[in-house]
């Protein structure tokens, strides 16, 4: 059924807006007086869902918009609703038109027959494998409204998970930028008239002082060269990321960094050991949970090992025993995984290796800003000494040949 953009006034004579469903434009506006509602404006929504082409084919969704409309879409279930009814709540109150259009489509899909994760199926972008997996098995089993506030629930962790790395990192990046701001405004403006005086008294420089004039005419004449380098150096590190190989060896690299491979494999591991507890919940098989949760990792190296474990685990092995070959889950996840399997109470073990795995990640991640600031500041005190120095060498021969 299509769906039409309006604009009316209500009884109060207060403007409103959103979505109607109707079989026609004449259809719609009827509807709209129904509800009490003057329309003053409507058009159709453009990429109508059911379409192989549709622009909401291509639509991705913030985590956040994501858990949002996934608690409101289980609050409603569990209420008591039909699926149909309770996706045209969840779009009707959604104030963003892009979420509206693509709740549309998921609802008419829905309407054409399909159950709600082949529905989303059709949007792959804004509805990850684990999460339609998860709604599959929630219908499966007759459990989706609590399928879905599970789904709320890790999605809106992993949300917070992301923004507290980002927020650690705000104040270091922050640091960086002024650092290279600063000795840039230094040696393209401050450095040059300082200098200016001795250069021009004819007073032999120090090889320092002489090194700095280079660098400081360097930054002045060629500074727009350096710019555009370091943007082509951006696109060609970007084209080259998107080749497997050289991906894969970036990735190995990340994986043996000193500092930064460690908090890179505990975050993966969380969010497997996350990722695979939700779809133990949601009733999905393990080997097809392995899977999924394999494919939700980021590092190309740890995804590939994970995938040989769910083969293992397919060909009859215990998932212990995999997870160990791999060498990739710390020794403290890998204790509690066997416990939990060997009491069958596998999932709510994973839950709570997971929740460790993310506190030991947060400990990390503070443990590398906190060597990084120091680090920075320790190097912007060495280029701002260096700059002071080329500065004064000249200032105190001058001095020595007045004496």
């Amino acid at each position: 059924m299509p769906t039409f953009d309006y604009q009316a006034q209500d009884a109060n004579g207060r403007r409103c807006r959103g979505q109607q469903e109707a079989d026609s434009p004449r259809h719609a506006r009827q509807l709209l007086r129904e509800r009490g509602l003057l329309p003053t404006q409507l058009k159709s929504v453009r990429g109508q869902p059911g379409t192989s082409n549709g622009s909401n084919r291509s639509a991705g969704l913030k985590a956040s918009e994501l858990a949002l409309l996934t608690l409101q879409l289980s609050t409603l279930i569990q209420a008591g609703l039909p699926l149909e009814e309770a996706l045209r709540a969840v779009a009707a109150q959604s104030d963003k038109r892009r979420v509206s259009n693509l709740l549309a489509a998921v609802r008419s899909r829905v309407m054409e027959g399909y159950d709600l994760a082949s529905a989303l199926a059709g949007f792959p972008k804004a509805f990850p494998d684990m999460f339609r997996a998860s709604i599959a098995a929630g219908e499966r089993s007759g459990h989706l409204g609590p399928v879905l506030e599970q789904l709320a629930e890790y999605t809106e962790a992993r949300q917070q998970a992301r923004q507290k790395i980002q927020l650690a990192l705000v104040y270091p990046l922050i640091l960086l930028f002024a650092s290279l701001a600063i000795v840039g405004g230094l040696l393209g403006y401050v450095v040059p008239d300082v200098v200016k005086v001795f250069v021009n008294n004819g007073q032999a420089l120090p090889l320092l002082t002489q090194g700095l004039i280079a660098v400081s005419e360097a930054l002045q004449r060629h500074g727009w060269l350096l710019l555009l380098g370091l943007a082509g150096l951006a696109l060609l590190v970007r084209w080259a990321l998107a080749r497997p190989a050289v991906r894969w060896r970036w990735h190995v690299w990340l994986l043996q960094a000193p500092l930064i491979g460690g908090v890179l494999k505990a975050m993966e591991a969380s969010r497997f050991a996350s990722t695979l507890a939700l779809l133990g919940k949601s009733a999905v098989p393990l080997v097809d949970a392995l899977e999924i949760a394999a494919a939700v990792i980021g590092n190309l190296p740890i995804r590939a090992r994970m995938g040989e474990v769910a083969r293992s685990v397919r060909e009859g092995g215990t998932l212990t025993r995999g997870l160990e070959r791999s060498g990739d889950i710390p020794p403290l996840m890998l204790h509690m995984i066997a416990s939990g399997e060997r009491a069958g109470e596998l999932d709510s073990m994973l839950a709570r290796a997971a929740e460790q795995q993310e506190k030991t990640l947060a400990a990390r991640i503070a443990l590398v800003v906190s060597l990084f600031e120091p680090a920075m500041l320790v190097i912007m005190g060495a280029i701002v000494l260096l700059i002071v120095m080329a500065i004064l060498l000249p200032i105190l021969s001058l001095n020595q040949l007045v004496n």
